[in-house]
This record gives structure tokens, sequence and C-alpha cells, in this order.
């Protein structure tokens, strides 16, 4: 079954999940946004809060720790940009978001749109990585890719920021596809994120959270004609 956000958007741990390769996540948000009717808007919206949630959730008690963001030039980084706001609205008060590709030329207007709406909030927002050592937030968002990864490892520059948070010891949170994995075989290459804490899945889990055995494993996206 589908076991998703409840009605009082209190995210819930998956148990008893189907699991879906890169081809049928990518064919679930293509009947989504066509058969019915679904704006991008609305998943990403959805997808974010439910990261917020399931953060708030297990980690409540790193509302006055350091959170960083880190977005990547997709979808999943505009999850990550939702997420950092309503983390911001739940009472984290020192976010920092880091969006390499697109801070300053974003690609659509609605990134751009959600780059402005965290700024509002007082969130520093910025194309480079923190000058401080990682070591020093509570928590690392990792936003950078999701299911539509190819290849066996990152590009430049998130190839280096994945080595960065490999290397630190901050508590890591990954949205749908940690990123660098192989949606269906996971971190086959070793060149992915370390394994991380806790694993947001969103709509329906990826074959690659077969090989997650990490502390938590929610799963959002309360999409009704999915949900059992």
């Amino acid at each position: 079954g589908f076991r998703a956000m409840d009605g009082k958007d209190a995210p819930r741990e998956s148990k008893n999940v189907t699991h879906v390769g890169q081809e049928a996540a990518a064919a679930i948000d293509k009947d989504l946004m066509s058969i019915h009717g679904f704006k991008l808007e609305q998943l990403m919206e959805l997808a974010g809060l439910s990261v917020a949630s399931s953060i708030a959730a297990k980690y409540n008690g790193k509302k006055g720790e350091k959170i960083l963001v880190i977005c990547g030039p997709g979808n999943n980084g505009g999850d990550g940009l939702v997420a950092a706001r309503h983390l911001c609205q739940f009472g984290f008060s020192k976010i920092t978001i880091c969006y390499p590709k697109y801070f300053e030329n974003p690609k659509d207007p609605y990134f751009k749109a959600l780059i402005s709406q965290v700024q509002d909030l007082g969130i520093t927002v910025s194309p480079n990585m923190p000058e401080q050592t990682l070591d020093s937030f509570g928590l690392i968002l990792d936003s950078i890719f999701g299911f539509s990864f190819k290849g066996t490892s990152a590009r430049a520059p998130f190839d280096k920021i994945i080595a960065s948070i490999n290397a630190s010891k901050s508590t890591v949170v990954s949205i749908d596809v940690p990123s660098g994995w192989h949606v269906e075989e996971g971190n086959k290459s070793g060149t992915g994120v370390r394994e991380p804490e806790m694993l947001v899945s969103l709509t329906v889990p990826k074959t690659c959270a077969t090989k997650f055995s990490g502390k938590f494993h929610m799963l959002g996206g309360r999409y009704a004609l999915l949900c059992a």
C-alpha cells in the first residue's frame, strides 16, 4: 500500500510500500501533470512541505542549530527551496541555502519566485558553499539530484559538494533519492552522497530505497489518486 501524509500534515514512516524505477517514476510524474491535471507548482509545494514536516517531526531538537540546504539544478532543488521555506516557518531559524547553478539566472520564473520567497524570510541564498566547515551545521538537506539523475558520478561543482558532505559529520537528509545514487541500484559507484540518516521518498519510493538502511524512511506527496 501507499503511506502518505495524513490530514494533519504529520509524516508517517513508510511501511509495506512498493518501489519504482526511473522510467516508472518519470511516467508517474508525466501522468500527474497531464492526465490528472496537477501543476508542477502543486507537486513541488506538497513535496517540499512533506520534507519539512518529516524533518520537523524527527529533528525538532535541531531548531536552534544551523541547517544547510543544498539545491541542485532541477526539480529536486526546487523541492529543497520549498522545504527551506516551510522549515523556517516551523521555527528552524538558522537556515542557509546553497544554490550553485541557477541562483543568478533561474531557469524558470517559478524558481525565481521560490528564491524570492525564502529571501523574504531572511534566509541567505548563495551560489557558493559556506566558508565555515560543514561540521558546524546540525543538518544538511541534500536536494541536489532526484530520480532523473543519470551517469556514474556528478559533474562539477556537485562532485566536490558531495565529497564535502561525505567528509562531514553532519546529519544528512536526502529528498527522494540520495544525490549521485543510481535510481535502481543505489550508490554503486561509491561517489554519491553517503547514506543519509533520513530519506524522504516522494510519491512512491524509488528502487534504490531498498538499499537504504538509515534511521528514518519517510514517504511524502499527498496525491489522492495514489493513496490507499
